[in-house]
């Protein structure tokens, strides 16, 4: 028979994972800025290096104000943020208004052809501490690589897509679904979706 380990001594060689108990996990790194959606998500905000679908079905329905308390923390905190072929150029006044450093954020315009490309770079450069796209086309491969970019480096990466994509399954940590009154959270890494929407307003149209 082989050697019998004991489970500290499997902690001390890190062979085994401690869980936390509910209600003792370290403050959230990455909130999202709204206590409804933070309350909601398992780490208590975005699950930190990975990638979060937000799945509109239109684009100007404020899908950006969701983002901009996180946007203002990390380019106050010095990070830079790439937008990837936006669909409309992004208004300086309301974005320094939010509390955005416009020094801090880039626009990446490849005309569609290569966005996947751009947002892989871009999210993998662990230059960002934020990443978003409007990807037109991402299939499974598309999605399963940009999420390990994410991870490698150490970014937050916010596809917007439409609601059509909801269909399909999808290797990003967080699904948000845009609904009348609130957000829809189809699928969160750590735990299981709320049954009901969370209540959100957009602050700012687009």
């Amino acid at each position: 028979m082989g050697a019998v380990l004991s489970i500290d001594t499997l902690l001390s060689q890190r062979r085994l994972w401690r869980g936390q108990p509910r209600g003792q996990a370290d403050a959230a790194r990455e909130p999202s800025g709204h206590a409804a959606l933070d309350d909601a998500l398992p780490a208590g905000g975005w699950p930190e290096a990975a990638l979060t679908e937000l799945l509109v079905p239109a684009d100007g329905v404020g899908e950006l104000s969701l983002l901009l308390p996180t946007l203002a923390r990390l380019s106050r905190a010095g990070r830079d943020i790439a937008w990837v072929d936006p669909p409309y150029r992004p208004y300086a006044p309301a974005l320094a208004c939010a509390g955005i450093d416009l020094t801090r954020l880039h626009v990446v315009d490849t005309g569609g052809r290569q966005s996947a490309w751009a947002l892989e770079q871009c999210l993998r450069s662990q230059a960002c501490g934020a990443v978003l796209g409007w990807p037109r086309r991402a299939d499974d491969k598309t999605l399963r690589r940009l999420q390990v970019a994410a991870e490698a480096g150490q970014a937050l990466g916010f596809l917007f897509r439409p609601l059509a994509a909801a269909r399909n399954a999808s290797p990003a940590a967080l699904r948000l679904q845009f609904e009348s009154g609130g957000l829809r959270i189809l699928k969160c890494r750590g735990s299981h979706p709320p049954a009901s929407p969370v209540p959100w307003a957009p602050t700012l149209r687009h």
